[in-house]
């Protein structure tokens, strides 16, 4: 739910509901403004869920649940995953060391059932969990010019690196977190977070102050990541293993159990996946759920397609089958088949690349 509605109107905002929360959509001229983030720098308004993690035992509490290593130093992050014990992704989410406490950026439906999870499982630990998702503002700042736009209006501290860390600082009389991106569009990137009550105020700052950014939708965010070849939640992780996905900046092979990690393992050691993640080029633009053939062979089917606004044609992700070896394939559309080039991810280099790009051992 955005806490700058408001703002968003006076910009000339269309909202849509994902995942029962309000987001911006677009501000119109999607494919214009996605030009914008790739030449400069924009700025979107995060539909994060927020979820606290408090007391004494928090960080071995977290991270004996999550795929990922949690760090234990304040101002750092990581990307990590929640499993099923049948090693299928609950929900993704970044965890964050923020000193006293934890806090955990979900998919924005998975924060409650995240919270009631977590808080049955607390027995002698001091650990408190609860859903912090309305205390927050959390804005996106992306494109080859982001580095130079933070830089221009953050005061006490430079911006952040490697990926995942952060620092604290101002913009304006507003106290934020800059957390340096890890590429999700394709492009440098950083979240500016803040308490919900200086959101209008930072978000004013963003677009106003220092070196000129423009604002952007989901509609823009959608086209940008499926360039960037970025598997989202919604659409290539949920209910999937994540060695399908090639996600292993996710994952921690040398941690101690966790959730999941016995299917996860068992597919590692077995050098590869029943499926893989890969990038398509058809004709024509295919809906989600798709098949996918080679030849008379049903292969995969698309997880996602968007028109894409840099190369003005249809892009799609797929999952196939691990041993596809095909330049080439067919996908359905409207009850035809369309033919399909088999291509490399991403679709479209920019400044920066996506760390969720799939990778899968012993294949280049």
């Amino acid at each position: 739910m955005t806490v700058v509605e408001e703002m968003h109107e006076r910009y000339g905002a269309t909202f849509e509901t994902r995942a029962g929360r309000d987001v911006v959509r677009d501000y119109g001229r999607p494919a214009r403004t996605h030009g914008a983030v790739r030449k400069g720098a924009a700025v979107i308004e995060m539909g994060y869920g927020v979820v606290a993690v408090e007391g004494d035992d928090r960080v071995a509490f977290v991270d004996n649940a999550v795929s990922n290593r949690v760090p234990d130093a304040d101002g750092e992050g990581v990307y990590a995953l929640l499993l099923d014990p049948q090693g299928r992704i609950e929900t993704d989410m970044y965890v964050y060391n923020a000193g006293e406490r934890l806090l955990c950026f979900t998919p924005p439906e998975r924060a409650e059932p995240l919270v009631e999870d977590w808080s049955e499982k607390v027995f002698i630990q001091d650990v408190a969990v609860r859903d912090a998702s309305t205390e927050f503002g959390v804005f996106g700042v992306h494109g080859p010019k982001s580095t130079e736009k933070v830089a221009s209006v953050l005061n006490g501290a430079g911006a952040p690196e490697p990926a995942l860390s952060f620092v604290r600082g101002s913009m304006g009389d507003a106290g934020v977190t800059v957390i340096a991106g890890d590429g999700l569009a394709g492009e440098e990137g950083y979240e500016v977070v803040c308490a919900a009550d200086a959101a209008a105020d930072v978000f004013d700052t963003l677009l106003t102050n220092g070196m000129n950014a423009v604002p952007f939708g989901y509609a823009t965010w959608d086209t940008l990541t499926a360039e960037a070849g970025t598997p989202l939640f919604d659409t290539e992780l949920q209910g999937r293993v994540p060695n399908v996905l090639g996600l292993r900046n996710a994952l921690d092979f040398e941690k101690g159990c966790y959730v999941g990690q016995e299917v996860v393992s068992k597919v590692e050691n077995r050098g590869q996946p029943s499926k893989r993640l890969v990038g398509l080029r058809p004709e024509e633009l295919p809906a989600a759920g798709a098949a996918v053939f080679d030849g008379d062979a049903s292969v995969g089917e698309v997880t996602r397609a968007v028109e894409s606004p840099t190369l003005e044609a249809p892009v799609a992700l797929a999952l196939v089958d691990f041993e596809l070896d095909a330049d080439a394939v067919q996908v359905r559309v409207n009850e035809r088949e369309v033919a399909a080039e088999v291509a490399s991810l991403p679709f479209v280099e920019g400044s920066d690349a996506s760390r969720r790009l799939p990778t899968y051992v012993g294949r280049e």
